[in-house]
């Protein structure tokens, strides 16, 4: 029987450690996507309440949220395995942190939908706290002051009336997602 030896030359793994570091770079970017896709859903879905809520007699007027979400869900959960045909342990990690804390968002909304309490302080907290630890773990600053900005808001919110907060809510998701999203998109990672 014959063995066969694989010889690894220096420029072939040299080559082979650049397609790594690309792929990792590329991956990187790749997270743009969620962050984008739930900054234009929440914001639409914010702005669409306080409109709905403060300038129209609809008795309807929180079902920019469920539709919305749900919506984002499926997009998400329907993205998540096709964009990640080459996973590290860093996009491993964050799946998991945002599947944890996107169970939470849920959570938090339910109990305080049953309390009869608006939820975007809550909302904007767990946000926040993703949004920092991903900022922190990709090293990507935009998106850690997007994670402080979020924190900021949750305990802003404390002195804005309920009215109020869907819009402070749609602000600070275009501070904290959008806008750290559209420069992640569009870095020279």
């Amino acid at each position: 029987m014959e063995s066969i030896e694989n010889e690894l030359n220096p420029s072939l793994g040299f080559q082979m450690i650049l397609e790594v570091i690309a792929k990792t770079k590329e991956n990187i970017k790749e997270h743009s996507f969620f962050f984008l896709l739930w900054g234009w859903l929440i914001a639409i879905a914010s702005f669409s309440f306080f409109i709905l809520h403060a300038y129209t007699s609809f008795k309807f007027y929180f079902l920019p949220f469920p539709i919305l979400v749900i919506t984002g869900i499926i997009i998400t959960f329907y993205n998540v395995e096709k964009r990640y045909t080459f996973e590290t342990y860093l996009s491993y990690y964050l799946k998991r942190l945002w599947l944890v804390l996107g169970i939470s968002f849920i959570l938090v909304v339910l109990i305080n939908v049953i309390k009869g309490q608006p939820p975007f302080t809550y909302t904007l907290l767990i946000g926040g706290i993703g949004t920092l630890v991903s900022g922190l773990t990709l090293r990507f600053k935009p998106l850690v002051i997007g994670g402080v900005i979020f924190l900021f808001f949750s305990v802003a919110g404390i002195f804005v009336t309920d009215t109020y907060m869907p819009l402070l809510q749609g602000i600070a998701v275009i501070v904290g997602y959008l806008i750290p999203g559209y420069l992640l998109k569009y870095s020279k990672i």
